[in-house]
């Protein structure tokens, strides 16, 4: 077999995985899409209810049919509690970085709790495709500085709103801990790799392009959109390829990372 169509078919395999990682992902986006427009429930639930009820159906649905497995459910659960502790202090009257503008029974403290199903998405897509590409690493780091460098980040979430942000630090301390860092996956029967962290970078793009959905869709909006709706600044990049950290690292204390050797 040639080396391009052997390439072609890894590529192939590759999407076709990738899709495959992205199903509860997908799935989120394409309940908020569709009920953007077409809603004919309002009489019935709230939106934010309908959301939380179907995400937890078709969890139920992904246990049941063994497309997710326990730890990945441990991974949700986890991540869906640290991320509504975010979102209850982000979204104080006090605090106002972003709201949720419309109405909802299911819920905590100013929060709809399907919010949290959004973070959680991140979480259950780094643990499915961790699984299926059978990620391995070269100069991975001891697990003490990743652990240090997640709840530095998840600090200064908070922090930063009363001292100095020090997340372009943290970003830093990122490099020069995940800079040497590969990370291998297999599509199909070939291993190949690339920078750990310029994947970070690259999974934190496709959450930006997301996030600009649901703020298109109202899920949630940032103060400069309450009334006229506005991409939102790529700046946001940094503050998802943050979360990521926390949710690979996360997601790395329950998937030992292993040594790739050739």
């Amino acid at each position: 077999m040639s080396s391009i169509k052997t390439f072609f078919i890894e590529f192939l395999i590759f999407i076709y995985k990738q899709a495959f990682a992205c199903l509860f992902w997908g799935f989120i986006i394409l309940l908020i899409v569709m009920t953007r427009y077409y809603y004919p429930l309002e009489w019935l639930l709230f939106q934010y209810d309908f959301l939380f009820i179907m995400v937890i159906i078709f969890q139920i649905i992904l246990i049941k049919t063994r497309f997710e497995s326990t730890k990945e459910l441990m991974i949700i659960m986890i991540f869906h509690i640290i991320a509504m502790v975010m979102e209850i202090f982000k979204t104080h009257p006090s605090i106002g970085s972003w709201s949720y503008p419309g109405d909802y029974t299911i819920g905590i403290l100013g929060v709809p709790l399907f919010a949290g199903f959004m973070y959680s998405a991140v979480g259950s897509y780094i643990a499915r495709v961790w699984k299926i590409f059978e990620f391995k690493y070269t100069n991975y780091p001891k697990k003490i500085y990743t652990i240090v460098i997640a709840i530095a980040i998840y600090i200064n979430f908070f922090s930063h709103h009363f001292i100095y942000d020090i997340r372009y630090i943290i970003i830093v301390a990122i490099l020069c801990t995940f800079g040497r860092t590969r990370i291998h996956f297999k599509p199909h029967k070939n291993y190949f790799s690339m920078n750990l962290a310029f994947w970070f970078f690259l999974v934190a793009l496709f959450i930006w392009f997301a996030e600009n959905i649901a703020t298109y869709a109202r899920i949630w909006v940032y103060p400069s959109q309450t009334h006229i709706w506005h991409m939102v600044g790529i700046e946001k990049i940094t503050a998802w390829f943050l979360l990521m950290i926390i949710s690979f690292v996360l997601v790395s204390l329950l998937y030992k990372p292993q040594t790739y050797i050739k």
